[in-house]
């Protein structure tokens, strides 16, 4: 990004960009690594620090899994598990922790058959033999153990991406956007920006900001919550824990925490509706409640009561598909719904692609979102 002198009266921007990127966290960090890989210029904008407590990034861990009902999510995490170890070449660490993930419940049939139907790695277990595996997790009925799911290091993640993500600039907030059909202006705290191509990925920020730019995003925000549990007693941790999830009308879910004692529990898109602006983070007895029933249930060997909590926010779209689209010079990233993390390269790429007018290398933009196009087009809604 280069200054601009300023005149007095003037209404020259003060800062001009070939690419902008609005939003730090893992999509947008992404898009900007992408971009910076084409040689492209490119700078990132936040009203915060990377991994503030605020936005959908934070925290130390996420799932990696390729267990979806759907056989195309189940393709597009191959295809995103590809980038993921090249973004660990570029960082020079390992940031998916191999684990192996039971998933059970109402709809894990189809978890196994989208599984089977997209090529991937699964095994069907007894309740006995998932038990004498993983003594930690107790479960009734058969089993779907995924070998290929991972523990990622979300913290380390958004760190090495910031490191690889071309200027950061944070404490910035963007509060309108306007595209000529040549360039953007981009309104913010510190000034006007003008870029060639912009890509909005604000979490659940992004509908608000491009409504600015007469652009309607459906999205929605919603307040997580989520506990760290840990053994009972207190005692140590003599046995292999998996992750799990359980498929049904609600979806409790867990995941060791890396290097710790503790174990992530949560229920996915549990939480109250938000205003992003608004958040109270706060615990709320009653996802507490239920959390600790999930603990009870599934998890015999920790001592149920929370040792820590923490609120996360999710930016939902209406059907939980991604939205991935460009209008004019803004492209869109937003949508992700609670389970974006583990496509966070993945979406990068494809945001990239779309700023840059580029077919990318087949793998990730020609082949992956060419078939799924208008699966997450904005124009679907």
């Amino acid at each position: 990004m280069t200054a601009q002198p300023q005149p007095a009266g003037s209404s020259r921007p003060v800062l001009s960009a070939e690419f902008l990127v609005i939003g730090g966290g893992v999509t947008g960090l992404a898009a900007a690594w992408s971009l910076t890989r084409r040689g492209r210029e490119v700078v990132v904008l936040d009203q915060a620090p990377v991994g503030h407590s605020r936005g959908g990034s934070h925290g130390s861990c996420r799932i990696f899994r390729l267990g979806y009902d759907d056989p195309g999510y189940v393709t597009l995490a191959g295809q995103a598990r590809a980038l993921w170890s090249e973004l660990e070449d570029a960082c020079g660490e390992r940031l998916l922790l191999p684990t192996p993930q039971l998933t059970f419940g109402p709809q894990m049939p189809q978890v196994h058959a989208a599984m089977r139907a997209a090529g991937a790695a699964c095994e069907m277990l007894t309740a006995a033999s998932a038990a004498a595996r993983f003594p930690g997790v107790r479960v009734a009925g058969e089993v779907l153990l995924e070998p290929a799911s991972a523990v990622i290091a979300a913290d380390r993640t958004l760190a090495g991406l910031a490191g690889l993500a071309g200027e950061i600039r944070t404490g910035v907030r963007v509060t309108a956007l306007a595209d000529d059909g040549r360039r953007v202006r981009v309104s913010t705290s510190a000034g006007d920006v003008e870029a060639g191509r912009v890509i909005v990925c604000a979490g659940p920020w992004t509908s608000g900001l491009l409504a600015t730019a007469g652009i309607t995003v459906p999205a929605s925000a919603t307040l997580e919550q989520v506990a760290y549990l840990v053994p009972a007693g207190n005692g140590p941790q003599a046995f292999p824990m998996p992750i799990f999830v359980q498929f049904g009308s609600d979806i409790p879910y867990g995941l060791p925490m890396p290097g710790t004692q503790r174990y992530k529990i949560g229920i996915h898109h549990g939480g109250p509706p938000i205003e992003p602006d608004h958040q109270e983070h706060l615990a709320d007895p009653g996802l507490v409640r239920r959390i600790e029933q999930v603990a009870r249930e599934f998890l015999p060997r920790f001592d149920p009561s929370p040792a820590a909590l923490e609120r996360c926010v999710y930016d939902n779209s209406p059907d939980t598909d991604f939205i991935v689209d460009r209008t004019g010079n803004v492209v869109i990233g937003a949508g992700t719904s609670g389970h974006g993390f583990k496509f966070g390269p993945l979406l990068g790429e494809w945001l990239a692609g779309l700023a840059d007018n580029t077919a990318g290398d087949g793998r990730t933009w020609s082949g992956a979102l060419a078939a799924t196009a208008n699966r997450f087009a904005l124009t679907r809604f």
